[in-house]
């Protein structure tokens, strides 16, 4: 399967780059995704966490982080990983070295401890009544603001009993890298979380249990865009697209959205995802 990281060594002039840019920007009405205008919830306890839980429970982890450097420490960055278990979002906040929210279900929110916890890790409450729109929407808000977004791919945990565990990713994570151009979508393999939480078996971490991340080296929008072993398309021919009727222009960027998300999706396995 092909991977987002063979993006990586291609490069066009800055003429070319700015041409390019600008006739995607001339299809914004049809890839934006808009923001609810609501601002990220304030995380006091975020820092006392890193600071002093985080060193704590460290020692205690049988865990092996690589490729960290990947993760930028500033800047809009979407951090894409592998799916198997309750534990999978805060071993990536714990690792990824800068705050990360990912969008949680309000079921998640309703006991008290639970919303404390959610909402000291800056999680963002999401309503189901709302749909798939309304979470890109709150999506957005955090690329929007310049944070780092925990994203699943596969859109749900993977329930699959026998290896690959990895499921087929969902356009969602290509719409958001298409409509913030400029933000890192980095991929990321979890490894042995499912082992150390399995739902509906394990109540509690079993923290002994051999865990791992590794983050591989993050694209852009724009870079996988012009890439030939990306999206292989330039400014003619964004702004020939442009000049199509509004099916066409849907379905020629739902074949790039999917063709993204599969790459990204190569990427993760890659890296080691079971």
């Amino acid at each position: 399967m092909a991977t987002i990281k063979t993006v990586s060594k291609f490069h066009i002039s800055m003429t070319e780059a700015a041409s390019l840019a600008e006739a995607w920007q001339s299809l914004e009405e049809h890839w934006l995704i808009p923001t609810t205008g609501q601002t990220l919830p304030r995380t006091p306890s975020y820092g006392f966490l890193r600071m002093f839980v985080s060193p704590f429970l460290r020692p205690l982890l049988n865990a092996k982080l690589n490729g960290l450097h990947h993760i930028p420490r500033k800047g809009a960055v979407i951090l894409a990983a592998n799916h198997l278990s309750h534990v999978d979002p805060i071993f990536v906040i714990a690792s990824a070295r800068r705050t990360t929210h990912y969008l949680a279900k309000d079921g998640h929110f309703k006991n008290s401890v639970m919303r404390f916890a959610m909402r000291a890790t800056g999680q963002i409450e999401t309503k189901r009544d709302k749909g798939g729109e309304g979470a890109l929407s709150s999506a957005a808000d955090v690329l929007d603001s310049g944070q780092a977004l925990g994203i699943f791919p596969e859109g749900t945990r993977s329930k699959r009993s026998e290896s690959p565990y990895l499921l087929p990713g969902k356009t969602g994570v290509a719409r958001l890298a298409a409509s913030y151009p400029d933000a890192v979508v980095v991929p990321i393999a979890l490894m042995g979380t499912r082992n150390m939480m399995k739902p509906q078996d394990h109540k509690l971490p079993r923290l002994w249990r051999p865990i791992a991340l590794s983050a591989g080296q993050g694209v852009t929008w724009m870079e996988w865009l012009q890439d030939p072993n990306g999206g292989n398309t330039d400014a003619q021919q964004l702004v020939a697209l442009s000049a199509k009727g509004e099916h066409e222009i849907r379905a020629s960027l739902a074949s790039l959205y999917r063709m993204f998300t599969d790459q990204l999706m190569g990427s993760i396995s890659a890296l080691g995802a079971p």
